[in-house]
């Protein structure tokens, strides 16, 4: 909690304080309360006994006269405010944005021109189709919605993790969200657009399959906020002192690189964490760690615009960065979970119309049709126009105007005049002139009427583009997503004239999804469809398969829109499940945690049992956590310890989920027994050099018994590179800390062979 250090908002002040990152904490702290030593009621009187109403006698009714007990049930059913339609389940947290590179030549806005300023925000994430109490690893797109607290005003770049939108026209909004939420004759599925009524409205808008193929990508299961990028989304304007126009994009690119889930992951993590972004982000930040994303723009003029042969007013279109570098102007970081979780995150209200001198909307129909919905949505929600008085809303800049009254009006604002022109307040507050907020003049030269400009009617180009752009193994990914999606649809006329519309992007993607359909392919080759597993032929055959663009400035391929290709990879922020039984060698443990830490990763113990395990406290048991929920495995030796967890089915499934899902494992001197002993034994050895080894007569792997033969792991597969290039460090000494750090940092180790 904050420490109180003013007795009014900032917003109250007749001009701004001192500003820095600090400045929304310090605003906040007017309305945070301590705990308290003595239980009171809302009007301040000292409850003697909460623990029982007002009674006839001991056993008598109730009565009326209770007001402690009126008023607490009082507050108990009203509790709750309506959740919102969309973007309903999400978290947020407190930060700062310092700018490092002016932006002066094309904005006046204040927050991109004054360099070294760190201003305080407040981002918001959340998915979109579930409700409040949905599960956070949905495929989904994600909100990423930022307020920065600016001295001139709020600036609310409310965004998404996905760059482009289903729909160019705001008026098909509440199609698309009645489509893709729970189907109304018996509200199922929950969180999931796998159903007859998304794919009936998506197979009849052909303007969405650019945004499919971002939503079948791993972009839509992102493995943590912290590691998921931001966009804007549509183009804006930025005006310089001359009045001169140009556009804009906005982005945030994550300081550890895009990453994501694997889709059987996110899946598990649903069931055994649904708050696994949350809970992620709660506890890097309560133990001191931080999320950052370097700020950037494309800036690009009207002229440049018009030469490309997509329109940048499209907001299923991106501007490919190899056209428009993005350039990294500043930081973000998120240092400070809130305080209160309603108060805050569920009470704070973003609107794209909060912008700031400098800036101004683009003629995007979409940003357009944003422009009424989100003022009309927070009144609807929050139940008041006061709702920019909540503690979260209030900007740090001075308010002054002549807007009074409604419901819930905290300011009390003196005098006689609440109207302008005035003389009798000497014509004050007054009008800010050429120092407000002004429009640009853009001129304007149409005829009313209810149309689609042409340069909005490629609808695959981009989509094409994309497809290109991916790997192997995301191509892979891509069509199992759509193939488990389309599978979930019970109605066969959704699913054949989803087909058609993939044809349209690629022919051997439509084939292959036909295929795990039970549909007849179009393509002369196809390969048998990968499962919880990637199949190998499968991504061997789409690595080829490619389509000619349009739409994309003439690229056939675009970068920075792999996951795979140019993206940092850290250890920081990982979690290892390091997996310890009575026995274990403790100096390793000890000696790989303290590594992890340093590096900014996390090392938990999973126990055979809770609590001290040799002076080593487990906070986590076998049984009561689960190997989807972290991002590698490690197995201590000690031989007490080994043959502990082998006897424990749930140890060997840590080892085979972690191999299945392409995970980092790490095994130290005795525990590789465990690797071995599970069901990747054959794999492991095999991919080690030494098929035969461990093999018993009738030809099959059995596990090895002698505990000091594993102990000298490389003697026993032969070749620990080829282990540790798939991701597997074995390690008979259990010292090569680099190597775990080096491997962990990899995420993800594609192409092992199915076990």
């Amino acid at each position: 909690m904050a420490k109180r250090k003013r007795s009014t908002p900032i917003s109250l002040e007749e001009t701004l304080p001192t500003f820095d990152q600090h400045s929304k904490a310090e605003d906040l702290s007017t309305d945070t309360a301590p705990t308290g030593k003595t239980l009171t009621d809302n009007m301040g009187h000292a409850v003697s006994d909460d623990q029982n109403s007002l009674r006839a006698g001991s056993r008598g009714p109730t009565l009326l006269e209770d007001f402690f007990f009126r008023e607490k049930m009082t507050h108990f059913d009203h509790e709750r405010i309506p959740e919102r339609i969309v973007h309903a389940r999400g978290t947020g947290a407190h930060g700062y944005f310092r700018l490092d590179k002016s932006l002066e030549a094309y904005t006046t806005a204040k927050v991109l021109t004054e360099v070294g300023v760190e201003t305080p925000m407040f981002i918001r994430f959340s998915t979109v189709a579930g409700f409040r109490g949905s599960l956070d690893t949905a495929r989904d797109v994600r909100g990423f919605a930022a307020k920065f607290y600016t001295k001139e005003g709020n600036w609310d770049l409310v965004g998404n993790n996905i760059p482009v939108f289903f729909i160019q026209d705001a008026i098909k909004f509440p199609d698309l969200v009645h489509a893709v939420k729970p189907e109304p004759h018996n509200e199922i599925p929950q969180a999931a657009s796998a159903h007859d009524t998304f794919y009936d409205f998506i197979a009849e808008t052909p303007e969405s399959m650019h945004m499919m193929m971002w939503v079948h990508s791993d972009r839509a299961i992102p493995r943590s906020y912290g590691m998921m990028e931001g966009f804007g989304v549509h183009t804006f304007r930025l005006i310089n002192s001359r009045g001169e126009s140009h556009f804009v994009k906005y982005h945030f690119k994550p300081a550890l690189g895009v990453h994501s889930l694997v889709w059987d992951e996110a899946q598990k993590i649903g069931g055994k964490d649904p708050d696994f972004h949350r809970r992620d982000l709660w506890e890097t930040l309560n133990e001191g760690g931080t999320l950052e994303w370097d700020f950037g723009v494309q800036i690009f003029t009207e002229a440049q615009a018009d030469k490309w042969d997509f329109d940048v007013l499209d907001p299923t279109k991106i501007v490919p960065e190899d056209l428009v570098p993005v350039q990294k102007i500043g930081r973000v970081v998120l240092n400070r979970n809130v305080d209160n979780f309603f108060a805050e995150t569920e009470q704070v209200a973003f609107m794209p119309t909060n912008i700031v001198p400098g800036m101004d909307f683009s003629n995007d129909p979409l940003l357009q049709g944003r422009t009424f919905s989100y003022l009309d949505t927070q009144l609807s929600r929050l139940g008041s126009p006061n709702w920019v008085e909540i503690p979260i809303n209030r900007p740090l800049a001075p308010v002054h105007n002549n807007q009074r009254d409604g419901h819930m009006r905290q300011t009390i604002n003196p005098g006689r005049t609440a109207y302008f022109p005035n003389r009798l307040a000497g014509n004050l507050p007054d009008q800010a002139g050429a120092r407000g907020f002004v429009s640009y003049p853009e001129q304007m030269r149409e005829t009313k009427r209810r149309a689609r400009a042409d340069s909005f009617s490629d609808h695959y180009g981009q989509a094409r583009l994309f497809w290109n752009s991916m790997t192997p193994v995301e191509k892979e990914h891509i069509t199992k997503s759509l193939a488990f999606e389309l599978s979930m649809c019970e109605v066969r006329d959704v699913r054949l004239r989803m087909l058609e519309r993939l044809e349209h992007i690629n022919e051997l993607l439509a084939s292959q999804v036909a295929v795990a359909l039970g549909e007849k392919p179009r393509a002369a080759k196809t390969a048998q469809p990968g499962g919880q597993q990637d199949s190998a032929e499968e991504t061997a055959l789409l690595a080829g398969a490619t389509s000619p663009t349009t739409a994309s400035g003439k690229l056939q391929q675009a970068r920075a829109l792999s996951q795979e290709v140019g993206q940092p990879k850290l250890p920081k922020n990982r979690k290892v499940a390091v997996l310890i039984a009575p026995g274990v060698n403790v100096a390793q443990v000890n000696a790989a945690l303290d590594a992890l830490k340093k590096a900014g990763a996390k090392g938990e113990l999973v126990g055979t049992r809770l609590g001290d395990i040799d002076g080593l406290n487990a906070p986590k048991t076998l049984s009561n956590t689960d190997p989807v929920l972290y991002d590698g495995v490690l197995v201590p030796g000690g031989a007490k310890s080994v043959q502990a967890l082998v006897a424990r089915p749930e140890a060997h499934n840590f080892v085979v989920e972690t191999y299945r899902h392409a995970k980092p494992i790490f095994a130290f001197a005795e525990g590789a027994e465990l690797l071995t002993a599970s069901p990747i034994g054959k794999a492991l050895r095999n991919m080690g050099g030494k098929p035969d080894a461990g093999k018993t007569d009738g030809g099959k792997a059995a596990p090895v018994q002698n505990l000091s033969e594993v102990g000298n792991a490389a003697s026993l597969w032969g070749n620990p590179a080829a282990l540790a290039a798939h991701g597997i460090v074995v390690d008979q000494a259990g010292k090569d800390l680099d190597a775990v750090l080096d491997t962990l940092a990899g995420h993800r180790y594609w192409g092992r062979p199915q076990a």
